[in-house]
């Protein structure tokens, strides 16, 4: 079965992650992926901000290194992209990055809430045990709803995060997923399957099938990832992710290149 195009991959610049982005095209080509786009964690203004991402004088780097991926690697199609924070103030640097370099797209993410906490941290894990988890998970759709409304962002990657760890709320969530995909619907904005979930503690694809089922009925597209911190991970159970997408109803996956979308079939 033809595989679709890995969107969601990483290079050692982000402090996470390990293997240079020929490495990890190579293994898309070994597994007969005709597209992979890398999309590494994006600067933020100020360095000191976290520890897992790339400083903002390494950025011309990163794209020197997917220009040189791109000649060594030819038979292959490589996109050039950034997985770049949605904090709500944050806008305006987030037009600088996409300014910067001819991106093919933006994956826009949510791993930060109120209060400075990085929700998906495993150093932070105890801050879920002092938080209501349906207090959590709603003002993070709340930021996750916002950043597909802004219109910045052609993915929204890893729709529900809060699950990583297995802090489910008891509450029904229904009516945030609502909002965000309306939201998603009205921009055009896509979401991907991530298929890192089934390596975390929730194993589970984010996002779940009920969010894809609503995604599906409000005509919100799709794209897929791996979130590959290391070659290895490339494309890695895209087989489980495409059967589930199928499963939903979706029949199409979306491709970019120099941020316009195009569908093709799944």
């Amino acid at each position: 079965m033809p595989l679709p195009a890995d969107y969601h991959t990483h290079t050692p610049l982000c402090r996470h992650a390990v293997g240079e982005p020929v490495a990890y095209a190579a293994r898309a080509a070994a597994l007969g992926l005709s597209e992979i786009g890398f999309s590494d964690h994006s600067p933020m203004r100020h360095n000191d901000f976290d520890d897992w991402r790339m400083r903002s004088g390494q950025l011309d780097e990163y794209v020197e290194k997917i220009r040189q991926t791109q000649r060594d690697v030819p038979g292959l199609t490589i996109r050039m992209a950034l997985e770049v924070d949605y904090l709500p103030g944050q806008e305006e640097w987030i037009r600088e990055l996409a300014a910067r370099h001819p991106w093919d797209y933006f994956i826009g993410s949510v791993h930060y809430v109120s209060g400075g906490w990085d929700i998906d941290n495993p150093a932070k894990l105890s801050c879920w045990r002092e938080r209501d988890a349906f207090e959590v998970w709603a003002e993070y759709f709340d930021w996750l709803t916002q950043a597909a409304a802004s219109g910045l962002f052609e993915i929204i990657g890893h729709a529900d995060l809060p699950k990583k760890f297995g802090f489910r709320p008891t509450r029904d969530c229904t009516p945030l997923f609502e909002r965000f995909l309306s939201a998603a619907a009205s921009t055009h904005t896509t979401i991907e399957l991530n298929t890192a979930g089934l390596r975390k503690d929730c194993r589970e694809i984010y996002p779940s099938r009920p969010l894809l089922e609503l995604a599906r009925d409000r005509g919100v597209a799709i794209t897929f990832g791996s979130d590959a911190h290391r070659p290895e991970e490339v494309g890695m159970n895209f087989a489980e992710a495409v059967a589930l997408a199928r499963s939903v109803g979706f029949t199409q996956t979306a491709r970019f290149e120099r941020r316009q979308r195009q569908l093709v079939t799944l």
